[in-house]
């Protein structure tokens, strides 16, 4: 489904975690990271369009995310010659786009990249949201610029908190300064001191 343009109806998914951080995919036997992303079928709207991408490209159903935003207007970029099936060329131009911004509500064990018969990516990752795009195709890094850059202002809200707190009020990076750089507090079984919490990322 084209329109007179040459270009088809699509969505993006920006798919945030309680950090703030974006969901990254790494596209099957390729070393290409994207967003997820689809075609939108006849008859549906983006936003369906979305919640089926959601599930056939990482496994998580409407319950598992809220919508923060999303685009005001189609996104569109140009696939090359090189790109395009000889069967399309002169008729097929590229994509365009109505991109969302997901905020992930469930545990991130939840993500199935193997959802359906015909798994999109390999390997998934947590990145910042603003990082270089090296490593997505050149011909849709200029819409991914556009996206991230108009819904930014969208971003929740992010403020580390440390997990839990001394019987005497104090932080464990406090605790921590008055006993010579060593954690002083009491962990949950099998728990570990993390001074940094934001450096973790999970991976699959």
């Amino acid at each position: 489904m084209l329109d007179r343009d040459g270009f088809r109806p699509n969505v993006g998914i920006i798919l945030l975690n309680q950090r703030n951080q974006v969901f990254w995919g790494k596209r099957i036997r390729t070393h290409s990271w994207q967003f997820p992303q689809g075609g939108i079928d006849r008859g549906e709207s983006p936003e369906q369009a979305m919640y089926r991408e959601l599930h056939e490209e990482v496994g998580l159903h409407p319950e598992h995310v809220r919508i923060v935003a999303r685009t005001r207007d189609w996104l569109r970029y140009e696939v090359p010659d090189r790109y395009i099936r000889k069967d399309a060329r002169g008729h097929y131009k590229g994509q365009k786009q109505i991109w969302f911004l997901l905020k992930l509500v469930a545990h991130d064990w939840q993500l199935n990249l193997r959802a359906t018969n015909h798994p999109e990516f390999d390997a998934w990752r947590w990145n910042d949201y603003w990082v270089p795009l090296d490593s997505v195709v050149e011909f849709k890094r200029g819409v991914y610029e556009m996206a991230l850059t108009e819904l930014e202002r969208y971003l929740p809200r992010y403020e580390p908190r440390p997990r839990f707190f001394k019987s005497n009020g104090q932080t464990p990076d406090q605790n921590m300064e008055r006993h010579g750089g060593k954690p002083q507090m009491e962990l949950p079984p099998g728990g570990v001191f993390d001074p940094d919490p934001q450096s973790g990322v999970s991976s699959e």
